[in-house]
């Protein structure tokens, strides 16, 4: 049987919530994630970041669907205003350009500016 199996629901769920936040957190900052090697050739091409922004957008669009049809409190690890963009659906620009709280873009930032 396996580990997932012997796990509680609402654990199962947050351990999906948090990989798949991850996981879009990595492509919008353009990282390497599981759908590179899907479509490695894919790579040279720009839009490419764009559909695995999307694909990620998706996979935790339906993850939150899931833990809420089975009434499992998902919001925990996620900020106000990205609770709000999960709750909007759409992948807009300001999503983009706001996921992350203030402070941790200006201390990427400033991570890229000593560099």
């Amino acid at each position: 049987m396996s580990d997932y199996a012997q796990k509680d629901l609402p654990t199962f769920f947050m351990d999906q919530l948090l990989q798949t936040k991850v996981n879009f957190e990595r492509a919008l900052d353009c990282k390497h994630t599981d759908f590179d090697d899907l479509y490695p050739y894919m790579n040279e091409q720009p839009q490419f970041f764009w559909y695995k922004r999307y694909v990620a957008w998706s996979e935790l669009l339906t993850v939150v669907r899931l833990a809420e049809e089975l009434e499992i409190e998902w919001t925990q690890d996620f900020t106000e205003q990205q609770v709000e963009f999960i709750k909007g659906k759409v992948l807009q620009g300001k999503v983009l350009d706001h996921w992350n709280p203030e402070e941790e873009q200006e201390e990427k930032i400033s991570q890229l500016e000593e560099k």
